[in-house]
């Protein structure tokens, strides 16, 4: 795994994070839950950054997006009993069939662009 990688995973973590105490502020009735909300996106945002230094933008945000969405859903029935059922567990499902997805094409796509610099 490349150091990109671990950048956007730890853009991931610091997302769940953030989102886990956006919903524990309260509507930002709770200061220090929202400060932790403030640090945990700015941290997030700040790997994310560093790892679209060397990740195509797609595939990064599919997979940002698509851990983060599985990981608050699981977060949310665990912590604040939100629905979780067949159809939030195939939406997920679905979400990383999709992230896959992406991420094959995107990797198929570099090789092709690749082998076209190495032929000219």
């Amino acid at each position: 795994m490349n150091r990109y990688y671990l950048l956007l995973a730890a853009s991931i973590v610091c997302e769940v994070f953030g989102t886990t105490m956006l919903k524990a502020s309260n509507g930002f009735t709770e200061p220090v839950l929202t400060g932790l909300f403030i640090v945990g996106y700015l941290a997030c945002f700040t790997f994310l950054t560093f790892a679209l230094k060397g990740l195509p933008l797609g595939a990064a945000y599919g997979i940002w997006s698509g851990v983060g969405v599985a990981a608050v859903s699981v977060i949310g029935a665990f912590v604040w009993h939100d629905p979780f059922n067949a159809v939030v567990l195939l939406g997920i499902a679905l979400v990383i069939v999709g992230v896959v997805l992406l991420e094959t094409s995107t990797d198929n796509g570099n090789e092709a662009a690749s082998a076209d610099q190495v032929s000219e």
